[in-house]
């Protein structure tokens, strides 16, 4: 089968809508929905992001940098394959539910701003989902936005010329304490 008769056959069938009970019928759902961080019914991308955020917390303590390294690039492979499954699975080309990339993203930006503390983390935290509307990086300028990675890149362009004025700005805003 080709993979434009693929995407029509996606396109053709009525969507499903993620549940607990979708989610637990293949390992690929689970892994795409983020563990059901995908499943909130608001903000779901947000919510697999600061599940991203909570999950390094425990990644960055238990694992050393090579490994860390390692996990994120198997989990970008393994997210490949368990998002484009559950997408087509679902019905959707490109379900809000599916978050795994949001997920992986968070890591990838903690990894490279590590070591780091908490307004630290927070700040990229905010600045990536910052990055996240789809009209947003076109409206830099930066690249023709498609999703998540696009994101990460146009985050870590921002980051590169804009962090020192943030950082000064954030550590005076909260009392002239920094951990940049």
């Amino acid at each position: 089968m080709s993979s434009i008769s693929e995407l029509s056959s996606v396109l053709m069938t009525r969507p499903i809508r993620p549940s607990a009970s979708f989610m637990l019928r293949h390992p690929a759902h689970a892994i795409a929905l983020g563990f059901g961080s995908g499943l909130s019914p608001k903000a779901p991308g947000t919510v697999g992001s600061l599940w991203g955020w909570a999950s390094w917390l425990l990644i960055q303590n238990s694992l050393s940098v090579h490994a860390q390294a390692a996990l994120i690039l198997v989990a970008l492979g393994i997210g490949c394959w368990a998002c484009t499954l559950t997408a087509r699975n679902m019905g959707v080309s490109d379900p809000g539910s599916i978050v795994w990339d949001e997920i992986v993203a968070m890591w990838l930006i903690l990894f490279l701003i590590t070591p780091s503390g908490f307004m630290t983390q927070l700040s990229a935290f905010l600045l990536f989902r910052f990055l996240m509307p789809p009209n947003l990086a076109p409206w830099l300028g930066l690249i023709n936005y498609s999703k998540d990675l696009a994101g990460v890149v146009a985050w870590v362009f921002c980051l590169t010329i804009w962090w020192p004025l943030f950082a000064r700005s954030l550590s005076w805003l909260c009392g002239g304490g920094s951990d940049v």
